[in-house]
């Protein structure tokens, strides 16, 4: 017996586990949309699944207009295809691969500077010598490095192989004059490219900072702005033109007490810094009559942790991007000079919903209508082409192709589509990562993948 696709899946999703809930609801979008349209106001995101054009742009309008995150998904054939609708996603814990650490061992703090003074590496035997953390010797190098060149840091590939080698002649060498086994100076010239680095505010942060939002902050304004305000002001101020302090430093060959001591120095100066940041958020929310409660010490403290990562991604609507004066022509045309690229799926799909508009149907569904849908989708591609004076070229075989997918969705492309936008999902609710902005495509037949902002 055939079951309503809503219910078997609520049912099956239920299986999961025991914290798992849902419901379903028996009506089409359409009628929805017609009947009650505040019903999608409600959801944290909505994820549109293979729906015709004509319903995500209705649906796409009510979710922007009620500022709700859309996922749309689409599975036709051996091509995926997802957009993200969002007029504004702020992300604080946004992880970022290969992240630098945070030592400033360019411009030490004042609590920094006096635990390096603390250490003594000529006097020190061969135990304490072995086991002095990485950050410590390539600190104390470099003060030396600075007095002997005018307080320049080494800047070249010339500069910081020399100033290696000036951290390896101090190491500790035995009654034979050989240089002893010491790892915790080959992690200090190993780390010396990443450890020199300058410390400077990102310019992706300097972009909030000059944003609108950041500059004009109201009783309206969402956490993260008053957040980032208050950062700013910090920079401006006790920063001395530099973010909080992070308060971590990476794992490293030391005996456990100078690693912790070290690592308090840190996170002293991050906790002073975020209490610094505090005061200026209390302010600022003081200033549009908000209590200084509305926002958690908890909160700062790990946006002031995370103030080098801070995104904030905005999409463009449907609207926008289906609408013939703001259509974007520019990337559809330069990633159109490779004719094989993903693009072409992209305007394959369009072409495959104006379809669906004319005949109400999607073309080659049964066998004996592909011949003839061939040339009726050619239509399709040429009229979106001209509509939108894009001057590109698609290939007859894809319009073969895509008219013998006959709209299926294989298991396999709907499965790793369904995992990419499960991942999405979780990360627009959970405010972590940085999800794509804005259209996903994915092609099955090369396993390849790509990003357009459309």
């Amino acid at each position: 017996m055939l079951q309503n696709r809503a219910q078997a899946a609520t049912e099956l999703l239920q299986e999961l586990n025991s914290d798992v809930s849902g419901n379903f609801v028996e009506e089409s979008p359409d009628k929805l949309l017609d009947n009650d349209p505040e019903f999608f106001h409600r959801f944290t995101i909505v994820i549109g699944v293979q729906l015709p054009e004509s319903t995500c742009l209705r649906l796409g309008s009510v979710l922007w207009s009620a500022s709700v995150p859309f996922l749309v998904c689409k599975t036709y054939g051996l091509i995926g295809y997802m957009r993200l609708v969002v007029q504004e996603h702020t992300v604080i814990e946004s992880h970022p691969d290969n992240a630098l650490e945070d030592l400033r061992l360019d411009q030490p703090f004042a609590e920094f500077k006096n635990h390096i003074q603390s250490y003594d590496l000529d006097s020190m035997d061969k135990k304490d010598h072995s086991h002095t953390p990485w950050i410590i010797i390539v600190a104390k190098y470099l003060e030396k490095w600075l007095s002997e060149h005018n307080c320049q840091p080494p800047k070249n590939y010339k500069e910081k192989e020399a100033f290696r080698q000036f951290i390896r002649e101090g190491i500790l060498k035995n009654e034979n004059g050989v240089p002893e086994d010491e790892e915790n100076f080959e992690e200090a010239i190993k780390n010396v490219n990443t450890a020199l680095n300058p410390t400077k505010v990102p310019s992706a942060v300097e972009d909030l900072f000059n944003s609108e939002q950041c500059n004009n902050i109201t009783s309206q304004t969402t956490s993260f702005w008053v957040m980032l305000r208050a950062v700013k002001e910090f920079v401006h101020n006790e920063g001395n033109g530099s973010l909080p302090v992070r308060g971590t430093i990476p794992d490293m060959i030391a005996d456990s007490q100078k690693f912790i001591n070290l690592q308090n120095v840190y996170r002293e100066k991050a906790m002073q810094d975020a209490a610094a940041v505090c005061k200026h958020a209390e302010c600022l929310l003081q200033s549009v009559g908000k209590t200084p409660e509305s926002i958690s010490e908890k909160d700062i403290k790990l946006f002031c942790k995370c103030a080098s990562f801070l995104r904030v991604v905005r999409c463009r609507s449907l609207a926008e991007e289906y609408s013939v004066d703001s259509v974007n022509k520019d990337e559809i045309t330069s990633s159109m000079d490779n004719p094989d690229g993903e693009m072409v799926f992209y305007l394959m799909l369009r072409a495959v919903d104006r379809f669906y508009q004319q005949h109400s149907r999607y073309p080659g569904v049964y066998n004996y209508q592909v011949e003839e849908d061939i040339s009726k989708l050619k239509l399709c591609v040429n009229s979106l082409l001209q509509e939108y004076s894009l001057n590109v070229n698609i290939k007859d075989d894809y319009i073969h192709e895509f008219c013998r997918y006959g709209a299926a969705e294989p298991h396999t492309v709907a499965a790793f589509l369904g995992g990419s936008a499960a991942q999405e999902a979780i990360k627009i609710i959970s405010h972590q990562f940085v999800p794509f902005n804005n259209t996903f495509i994915y092609n099955a037949m090369s396993q390849t993948s790509a990003t357009l902002q459309l």
